[in-house]
């Protein structure tokens, strides 16, 4: 188990940096950005003195190799426009944007689960019905339209919610309050989803000789479907749960967009705009590296759920 986990993140260690160096590319071949930030009056000299106080005006990729060389020191550079060090502006963003899809993972497993199981044990049931159209429903829905609607319905015309903000920490009741709409923007699309998967993956396994075996020998039909099916069911959800981690992370950039959330999301759209390339590269190396772990920790389950895999 530890040679494959090393293994896997030695193989990773490329991914991150072909990332970064695709980012980087992109982002010199967007513009100036300290034209952007003085705009188109300000006197040349001025431009170039600037350029070159930031290291601009050494070509591409020696700027990258530079780059590189402080980030194995532990520096991912200063902001551009902020003047404050990127890692500092990681860190006090990294907590929102990782309460935010905690939870909304959180909330995408704990009801896609049980509505899944409930509607394969019962097909073609009214509750299966049901749960399939809205299944269909929330699937096809955009994440900004989605959060554009739950803010109309729950923070505009009800009332009831927050529509902007973090609101304070998760475990008080400002901080839930102002968490429930960016939750349910970044969960309803992929529950609907895992439902489904899971719902196609139970029909499937409750049809296999060892769950009929487990019948005949007068198991009561909760442990029969709770223990024997559903961890196998699982599987295939696992790895669907893997697919979506880098789609969670995309989710989260316009759902933190949408609702000022102050998170690494926002803090990504904002830099693409202001062309900070610091922040940008940063902000994307940290993402990658999120997302290479969630993989990994979804090759783990794997063996947990299916002693028949070996990790080697």
């Amino acid at each position: 188990m530890l040679t494959y986990i090393s293994r896997r993140i030695l193989v990773g260690i490329p991914v991150v940096f072909g990332v970064t160096l695709i980012i980087f590319m992109l982002m010199h071949i967007s513009g100036d950005p300290v034209r952007l930030m003085y705009g188109p009056n300000v006197p040349k000299e001025t431009i170039e003195a600037k350029r070159k106080e930031l290291g601009l005006d050494k070509p591409i990729y020696e700027q990258y190799f530079i780059w590189i060389s402080k980030l194995l020191h532990g520096d991912l550079g200063r902001s551009i426009h902020v003047q404050d060090r990127v890692s500092n502006l990681i860190r006090a963003r990294l907590a929102a944007t990782l309460e935010l899809t905690t939870v909304a993972l959180l909330v995408t497993v704990f009801f896609s689960v049980p509505i899944g199981v409930v509607s394969a044990v019962k097909p073609y049931s009214w509750i299966d019905n049901v749960g399939r159209i809205f299944a269909l429903f929330w699937v096809s829905m955009p994440y900004f339209w989605l959060g554009i609607i739950l803010m109309l319905l729950f923070g505009v015309t009800l009332g009831l919610l927050p529509i902007s903000g973090r609101g304070g920490p998760i475990w008080s009741l400002e901080g839930i309050r102002h968490l429930i709409l960016p939750t349910l923007t970044l969960g309803l699309p992929p529950m609907a989803l895992f439902t489904r998967l899971v719902r196609s993956s139970m029909l499937e396994v409750i049809n296999e000789e060892y769950i009929r075996t487990a019948r005949s020998k007068g198991l009561s039909e909760k442990t029969v479907i709770y223990r024997h099916a559903l961890r196998n069911a699982l599987i295939p959800v696992v790895t669907l749960l893997a697919l979506r981690l880098p789609w969670l992370v995309g989710g989260a950039v316009i759902t933190e967009t949408v609702f000022s959330w102050p998170g690494m999301g926002r803090l990504l759209v904002d830099a693409v705009t202001q062309r900070d390339y610091p922040v940008v590269q940063g902000v994307v190396l940290i993402l990658a590296v999120l997302v290479l772990l969630s993989n990994l920790a979804a090759d783990v389950m794997y063996a947990y759920l299916d002693p028949r895999i070996r990790l080697d």
